[in-house]
């Protein structure tokens, strides 16, 4: 969409166009999202023990949630922030929420960090630790950490006439208290919208480099030495990629010693490349490793240790349903991104974080398994929360698939497609195999083919009656050759 920002007039009329098809696709009356049935509606229970709670994916205590923000990893501690409007349940004028994490699962949400002033209400953006101070705003021990954020000019009535900028706030306190940089903004306005500043640090040329949104298709890459004075450097041209950029660079798995540069855009599809400081020059098209209904504005942490090495990812599970509950929206959960050579190129894959075993019931298991059409080996189990894993080889017969309180997750064995909730993903069998994992909330299903090489993320609202789980195949036998269900506990149990 093309907003020019030219007059008042025009920076209303943009920002219409920018609600209904940008940042505001979810301003809806709470009441829209209410289930259509009376007898459906839950009743809501004790807080974080809701009836439509999720209970092992991030949401904020109360209010609208989206895009998470500024994820970067500090001193034994993950910080999420998140897009929050702390007056209401839909979409408004947004603040950055706050919460923090040990272990990646149990996280404990704080006060709101960065709050709207005459700039504009916050919209989504980054952060990093400046280990070297190139800013200057350590104080102490401290390092000090960074968020660069989009301030959305005329979007708030302190904000009117205000266009976008990019802002600066910092915390020396290991993440609790911020500030606002007083010379901000740190990079003026550009064209329409431009927004969601991704920064990363360059070392070999001891410089930031941001990626931004711009307008339409068009995204810019800026470098700085001080995350205060930022110089062009180039646009790219992305198709059908939305806004939230982000960038960084990855090892490619078997390969020691190389690494590549990867850009994400909102809804997970990505350019790999290389990059030299001043360019990123991508080596092919676009691709894309996410399928389902409900991933958006994906974000990478920051500082991550290189004694852990990962590269995790979050993203808002987008326009999920919520009826009569205190809260609206949730994140996926945090997953990790490998870089691996296939015979059509090199492509990213994600998987679950580790840190979903620490949430592991007791096991169930089977192994070498012959599954025959009508026979369901998970009849005697139900409940609310899974982690379920299988490697089948399909051989000839026409289908394969789980189901889960409703839920059907399908491989279609002579399409080779994955698919679950209305999406579906082309899937090539590894070696005459598949390999499957689901994670089952109270409002998600979040599926993962062959390790990863696909992944469909998507939310439903279950039957809270069905608590049923089965493995079905038709058309012929099936070879299970292995099959394990976790019942997993709830994060927000002993809060």
């Amino acid at each position: 969409m093309n907003r020019s920002f030219l007059t008042a007039a025009s920076r209303l009329i943009g920002l219409a166009l920018c609600f209904a098809f940008g940042k505001g696709w979810a301003v809806e009356d709470h009441a829209s999202m209410r289930d259509e049935s009376q007898a459906a509606r839950a009743e809501t229970g004790a807080l974080y023990q809701e009836a439509y709670r999720p209970q092992f994916h991030f949401t904020a205590q109360k209010n609208w949630l989206n895009d998470p923000n500024g994820l970067v990893f500090y001193k034994g501690e993950y910080h999420l922030f998140f897009q929050h409007n702390p007056a209401g349940l839909g979409w408004g004028e947004m603040e950055w929420g706050h919460a923090v994490s040990r272990d990646l699962i149990h996280w404990e949400q704080l006060p709101d960090a960065i709050l709207p002033d005459r700039l504009g209400t916050c919209w989504s953006g980054s952060a990093v630790v400046d280990r070297d101070n190139t800013a200057g705003f350590q104080q102490g021990d401290e390092k000090a950490l960074v968020a660069v954020y989009t301030a959305a000019g005329d979007t708030s009535a302190e904000s009117k006439g205000q266009p976008f900028t990019q802002c600066l706030a910092y915390s020396t306190d290991r993440g609790r208290v911020w500030q606002k940089y007083a010379q901000n903004p740190v990079l003026p306005h550009i064209i329409g919208g431009d927004r969601d500043p991704k920064v990363a640090w360059y070392a070999p040329a001891r410089r930031w480099i941001m990626t931004l949104y711009l307008d339409g298709n068009d995204f810019g890459f800026f470098s700085s030495p001080d995350l205060k004075h930022w110089t062009r450097l180039h646009d790219i041209t992305v198709a059908d990629c939305g806004e939230c950029p982000d960038f960084f660079e990855i090892p490619v798995g078997g390969r020691p010693g190389l690494k590549k540069w990867v850009w994400t855009a909102a809804n997970g599809r990505y350019l790999i490349g290389n990059f030299d400081g001043e360019r990123f020059m991508p080596d092919g098209g676009l691709q894309r490793v996410e399928w389902g209904a409900n991933c958006y504005a994906v974000q990478t942490f920051s500082d991550i240790p290189a004694s852990d090495g990962r590269r995790i990812q979050m993203a808002w599970m987008r326009d999920g349903r919520y009826p009569d509950m205190p809260f609206n929206q949730q994140m996926a959960f945090p997953c990790e991104l490998t870089l691996h050579a296939f015979p059509d190129g090199l492509r990213l894959c994600k998987r679950p974080a580790r840190e979903i075993g620490k949430l592991h019931g007791k096991e169930q298991a089977w192994h070498d398994l012959t599954l025959r059409p009508g026979e369901n080996p998970l009849s005697a189990l139900s409940g609310e929360l899974f982690d379920i894993r299988a490697e089948i080889d399909p051989g000839e017969t026409t289908t394969v698939g789980i189901r889960a309180r409703g839920a059907t997750v399908e491989y279609k064995v002579r399409e080779k497609t994955l698919s679950a909730l209305g999406c579906s993903a082309p899937l090539e069998p590894a070696h005459h195999r598949i390999h499957l994992q689901l994670l089952v909330d109270r409002t998600s299903l979040e599926v993962y083919g062959n390790n990863g090489e696909v992944a469909l993320t998507s939310c439903f609202l279950p039957d809270s009656k069905d608590r049923n789980l089965e493995i079905y195949a038709t058309g012929g036998e099936v070879r299970i050759l292995s099959l394990q269900v976790y019942p997993l506990h709830s994060i927000w149990t002993n809060r």
